[in-house]
Parts: C-alpha cells; structure tokens; sequence
C-alpha cells in the first residue's frame, strides 16, 4: 500500500488527489499522512529521516520514501498506466512532463518568492521587493497558464484528467495567496471549478480542509 506525506494546500495535493482517483478506478487504496508545514512539523528529525530536504510530498512505496513532485508522477503514471494519467503516446507524454516540470520548477518556485521571501533574503526590505516583484510575475504565468486552459478538450491533454489538471488547481489557489483576483482570471477559475468537481479531487480537497477561493486582497 502506498502512505503519502501531505501538507494541506501544498504542492502533495497533486499526488494526492491522483491517488485518489486511483482508488476510485481500481480499488487500491493508501494511507496517508499529514505534515502541518505552519507547525514546521517537516523539520521534524523523524520526517527528515524520509526526505533530508524536509519537503512534501513523500510516497513512501514498501517501506522506500519516494521524494520530489515529478519523480512521484512519473512512478504512479507507470504504476498505473490506464489511469491516463499522463498520455501514453510517447510525444505527448514527453510534452506532459515538460508542462510538469515547468509548472514545478519555474511557476512553483516564482511563489515561494512571493510566500517565502524570508528563504531568499534575510534583509526586510529586500523581502519585500522580492515579494512585489514575485507578484506580478506569478500573475503573468498564471496568464500563461489560463491560454493554455483555453484550448483544453476537455482537459490539458484531451479527454483523461492529468497530474497537469491538478497542479493547475495548485497553482490557481496560490494566487489568491498572493492576492489576485481569482475573478480576474475567469477562465482559469471556471476550469478550476471543473477539476474541482471531479470525486477523486472534491474528496482530496475535503481531506485537506482546503478551500479553492484562498484570495485575500493585498494590505
């Protein structure tokens, strides 16, 4: 049985919900485990011990901790390849992984300057210029990302839901952290809201007590 590591409104939702819809389709089922990053519970010597980079996810398969968000699609894609959770034809599955790693490495990063600018400067002032700046540029990426959605039919990659799908929900929750206007991105929250309403996420979303709408409007 597959334990996944999960911060409530992380990055782990991908995983988790996909696991989820792994469940449904097949029956097997996985435990999970909450890691409450605002406690700095992934600090903890006993989490460190799965992932020294004290990060969420972690898939721990029999008994071996699986770590890092692309490594953790990419095996439970392979694991359960009529999921479609990534195409199977090797062109578009190499074009999903692309997506997916650019999501993760250059999106997800640009809001950890806007969440986290402490992890970048100890200088306030810097922080703060770290954080305007990162706003905007998050903005633009989710621009990005919102053209792409659409030419979605119905989803990123044609008619099975993807990790890709799912990570745009992510991504999409985080801007309202940083203070955009989700209903300035309307066709954007308008698939949000679909993805939302497939079980496997609505029952991920109801584990992690996690609201879609999270914008606060900047001070």
């Amino acid at each position: 049985m597959h334990k996944l590591y999960y911060g409530p409104g992380a990055c782990s939702f991908v995983p988790h919900a996909a696991l989820e819809a792994i469940k449904a389709a097949t029956g097997d089922d996985f435990e999970t485990q909450v890691v409450r990053l605002h406690k700095n519970e992934q600090a903890a010597p006993e989490f460190l011990a799965l992932n020294p980079n004290g990060q969420v996810p972690v898939l721990v398969v029999d008994g071996k901790p699986l770590t890092q968000i692309v490594a953790i699609c990419d095996y439970l894609d392979r694991r359960y390849p009529q999921m479609g959770l990534m195409p199977l034809d090797p062109w578009q599955r190499a074009e999903a992984m692309s997506l997916l790693a650019w999501m993760n490495n250059s999106v997800h990063p640009t809001f950890t300057h806007v969440f986290m600018p402490q992890k970048f400067s100890d200088n306030s002032e810097a922080q703060a210029a770290l954080k305007r700046f990162n706003v905007g540029a998050y903005r633009k990426l989710l621009e990005r990302i919102q053209g792409m959605i659409m030419l979605a039919d119905p989803w990123l990659f044609g008619e099975k839901l993807s990790f890709l799908d799912i990570y745009a929900v992510v991504l999409f929750r985080w801007g309202g952290l940083a203070g955009i206007d989700p209903d300035t991105l309307s066709g954007y929250k308008a698939f949000v809201d679909r993805v939302a309403a497939v079980p496997a996420v609505a029952a991920a979303l109801a584990r992690e007590g996690a609201p879609l709408d999270m914008y606060r409007k900047a001070a």
